[in-house]
């Protein structure tokens, strides 16, 4: 997984509307860039909802929220609007960013160990270097714990 201090690889997905997107769009903007498993599950609906609960206030902090996951820009489409999400959300079905940034691997749950997407965020600066990774998250309170981060630079 990546670390602070490195340099965030850029890429360019598709997001729910099916138009590109590029990382490198944002520089000269905060921008919190979370990996989660899949759209309308429990945990990555909480997460979800969490950043947009406290989306003004990334706003007022000129920060930009992205969530990468391996659903489609449909399925995508369909989580957003059913959760008036109001950010990005990218399709990563080949998983090439999600790999990039390390968020993806062995996981426990529950004792078994499987491989799959491993619940991240990275906090990347104004410059494109990456200031915090969120490796461990709560997903009910997530988008205010990322906020805090924020408030204190």
């Amino acid at each position: 997984m990546l670390k602070p201090g490195e340099k965030a690889p850029d890429f360019t997905l598709p997001d729910q509307n099916g138009q590109p997107v590029s990382l490198s769009s944002f520089l000269g903007k905060t921008v919190i860039l979370y990996f989660y498993p899949r759209d309308n599950t429990p945990g990555c609906t909480k997460e979800a909802c969490s950043f947009r609960d406290h989306y003004p206030l990334y706003t007022e902090k000129d920060a930009v929220i992205i969530g990468i996951s391996p659903n489609t820009s449909e399925s995508h489409q369909k989580f957003a609007e059913k959760y008036e999400l109001p950010f990005l959300l990218l399709a990563d079905p080949e998983k090439e960013v999600i790999q990039a940034y390390g968020a993806w691997g062995e996981k426990k749950n529950y004792g078994k160990v499987t491989v799959g997407l491993l619940r991240s965020t990275f906090v990347i600066g104004p410059d494109g270097v990456i200031q915090k990774v969120f490796k461990k998250v709560k997903t009910a309170t997530h988008g205010e714990d990322v906020l805090k981060v924020l408030s204190a630079e």
